[in-house]
């Protein structure tokens, strides 16, 4: 065995995995000063990553009709060329027009990493056939576990090393060096195998593996079942990064998540030893009923219940498909072909999710829609010898599963509508819950009672009540996020970006202009608009980052300037449509600039403004290119001299107050922060503003109104495009 040299591919595999998955959250990273920090960004990077995922692994497919030397020449010179990108840099395009980012995105990827991402792509096919081709190599398919053990390690390294240590520059340059050192082990596998016969090597594969000892190709019944066991997992992975990213923060730390898990899923499911894949392929039955309907229970509310949930449901489930994923493979002889039809069943689960998903539905319907395939799919022989077998008749036993459906049904309906009113469950009201669950295990002793309980469940838990708003017409969707329109029992009106309220309208003529949330008049906002004309005159000129549902436009004073920027033409679109009347009520001639802030600020005249206001927070997710020391660098130079940015900064999970006050510093400029309390009855929100200025003039005045405060001192390295970390400001105890 020592002749094989399995250490040497083990190594090679596994450092270009580790480089192929350290370079995907680097290069999100890169692009999200571009995108508004959107969360849906890194769905669209892993679309493009899937793309040539499946282009490397035709590739390696393609290269199986030449000698393993010619192999061996094409790769390194195919390593080459893509060496010729480096190091990493985003391609320079034009920015997307409003509306086609969600094809303009994978565009910006293809182009800035395509080559080198091509390249080592192939090699965990192309290697593993290479080490096959050895007379005493034994069965190759373990080393696909080892290749996804080195992508999970270059995951989470970068959250956790590289972009806390190192500025984007730097791991450009570090990753540049890996490539050249992976090009030499690729030369030390081609010098390996010098000699060596490409072609089958049955006596490779495991007893259980189709095809053993034949040459017949694996039909194509198979092979649609390999494209469903690798499309399910692959969109589950980005359908539970958008739940995650869109009401926590665009950030790599959260995106790696998900998909450091469903590669841990691969070296689970392919490893030799099969106890801890047979462990998760009886669990997951349970682990789908249970999670995917805590999950769907618990949407909506901002519950980390369903964030937990959705991702222990995504690594199980994920085990057991790609358990039997594995069980199903071929001869060695189609190792290539096997890997290939794998990559194109996820990229078109990595399809559906990221692309047509956003633009098909009004609501994340891909999870529950994903969670349905599983059911479909999962391994279901443990259950079914424990339950279905011990009914010997199977009339009775059908008979049973129908009642059991019809009382989950009702059961769960009627705990839903009583829990609409109070998001904590009372301890009968879990009861309830976990009495339906344990009640829904009897589903897995058939597939078809399986599938249907899944189905019930998903849809009383939950999705019965967001087909209802689908089909209100109050909802809508788009790259940034998904928006809901919901009336209060008071008729105020409130606009819903996930999770969080995004603006308020109060009910009646007489409150309709009343500003409400976190803009209320004792708000630093609020506060700040009102002195406008005590600090720069009448025809003080004002300038706005996030429209909302219009609610600051009600501070406008006659003969003032105001400008509104709007990175989302939804968000827009309540306001023409009438649904909201801040804007039509108090600043109907002001203009609404659809784009980017940051780059249309750029594009801007200097001076242009006395008042700059910063709120483009989408949920909970801080939009990072708008808090860098560039970013504050723009909103100067949009400043009057003397002019006043004032900063929204509220925010459950990370302490943003260092990171404005460390800005500032750099910037020289004085600060000031007013928070504000809850009040139910004036609908206002606690929130959190800073005022910055480059003397103390202004900030005085502001401070006559009382409750302003000296900001936090500042700590930490600065935030710059180029570098920024949010791990030092994490606010552990608020994700519990």
């Amino acid at each position: 065995m020592s002749d094989a040299r399995r250490w040497l591919f083990t190594l090679t595999i596994l450092a270009g995995s580790f480089l192929l998955f350290l370079m995907q959250p680097m290069v999100a990273r890169m692009a999200l000063p571009h995108l508004g920090g959107a969360p849906n960004v890194w769905n669209s990077a892993m679309l493009v990553y899937q793309a040539l995922l499946l282009g490397g692994y035709a590739y390696a497919h393609a290269m199986g009709r030449f000698s393993l030397a010619k192999q061996g020449f094409i790769h390194i010179v195919v390593l080459l060329m893509g060496g010729l990108t480096l190091p990493l840099a985003l391609a320079q395009i034009a920015p997307p027009a409003p509306g086609w980012e969600a094809l303009w995105v994978p565009w910006l990827f293809m182009l800035t990493v395509g080559p080198a991402f091509f390249a080592i792509s192939a090699q965990a096919p192309l290697i593993q056939r290479w080490f096959a081709a050895h007379p005493d190599a034994g069965n190759p398919y373990p080393l696909y576990a080892a290749s996804n053990l080195g992508s999970f390690a270059g995951l989470l390294t970068y959250p956790l090393l590289a972009e806390p240590l190192l500025p984007l520059g730097q791991q450009s340059r570090y990753w540049a060096i890996g490539y050249v050192l992976l090009i030499i082990l690729v030369i030390a596998v081609v010098l390996a195998r010098r000699g060596a016969v490409a072609g089958p090597i049955p006596r490779a594969a495991p007893a259980n593996v189709a095809g053993k000892g034949s040459r017949h190709r694996t039909g194509w019944k198979t092979i649609g079942l390999w494209l469903g066991l690798s499309a399910v997992p692959s969109g589950l992975m980005l359908s539970t990064t958008t739940f995650l990213t869109t009401d926590i923060m665009a950030m790599p730390l959260l995106w790696v998540i998900p998909l450091g898990l469903y590669l841990l899923s691969f070296s689970i499911a392919f490893a030799g030893n099969r106890t801890l894949a047979t462990l998760f392929v009886f669990l997951a039955p349970v682990v789908l009923l249970v999670d995917g309907s805590l999950a769907m229970f618990a949407a909506g509310r901002a519950d980390l219940l369903a964030a937990v949930a959705s991702v222990i449901m995504l690594f199980v489930v994920a085990v057991a498909l790609h358990a039997r994923l594995y069980e199903s493979r071929p001869d060695p002889s189609e190792l290539t072909r096997f890997y290939l039809v794998m990559s194109i069943g996820g990229a078109l689960g990595g399809l559906f999710t990221a692309l047509i998903a956003p633009v098909a539905f009004d609501w994340t319907w891909e999870h529950p829609l994903l969670i349905l395939g599983a059911a479909a799919l999962l391994p279901l022989g443990p259950w079914v010898r424990l339950i279905g077998n011990r009914i010997g008749n199977p009339r009775v036993l059908r008979i049973l599963l129908v009642a059991a459906l019809m009382i989950a049904l009702n059961a769960a309906l009627a705990l839903f509508v009583s829990s609409v009113a109070n998001a904590n469950l009372s301890a009968l009201q879990w009861a309830a819950l976990l009495g339906i669950l344990a009640l829904s295990l009897l589903f897995a002793a058939r597939r078809w009672s399986f599938v249907a309980g899944t189905a019930v469940l998903l849809l009383s838990l939950g999705g019965a009540a967001h087909l209802y708003t689908m089909v209100d017409g109050q909802r809508e969707r788009s790259y940034f996020g998904i928006y809901s329109l919901r009336e209060r029992d008071n008729g105020d009106l409130q606009l819903m970006h996930g999770t969080t309220v995004h603006g308020i309208q109060r009910a009646g003529n007489d409150l309709a202009t009343e500003p409400t949330t976190y803009y209320g008049r004792t708000s630093g906002v609020g506060l700040a608009l009102r002195q406008a004309d005590a600090m720069f005159g009448p025809g003080a000129r004002i300038g706005v980052v996030g429209l909302g549902v219009g609610t600051l436009a009600c501070y406008r004073e006659e003969g003032q300037d105001w400008t509104f920027f709007e990175i989302d033409p939804v968000v827009l679109h309540f306001s023409d449509r009438g649904e909201f009347t801040y804007l039509s009520r108090c600043a109907p001639d002001s203009p609404v600039i659809i784009g980017d802030a940051r780059l249309k600020l750029e594009g801007m005249a200097e001076n242009r403004f006395d008042i700059l206001v910063i709120d483009a927070f989408s949920s909970d997710a801080i939009p990072l290119h708008l808090l860098t020391y560039e970013a504050i660098g723009i909103y100067r130079r949009a400043l009057d001299d003397d002019g006043v940015l004032v900063m929204h900064i509220s925010n459950n999970y990370i302490r943003l107050e260092p990171v404005i006050a460390r800005l500032a510093a750099s910037h020289v400029l004085r600060t000031i922060i007013r928070k504000d309390g809850h009040d139910d009855a004036t609908s206002q929100y606690p929130s959190s503003w800073v005022a910055l200025a480059r003397d103390d003039a202004h900030l005085a005045k502001l401070k006559e109104a009382g409750g302003w405060e000296e900001l936090a001192p500042p700590e930490g390295r600065v935030w710059t495009d180029d570098y920024a970390s949010i791990l030092p400001y994490l606010v552990w105890e608020n994700f519990l």
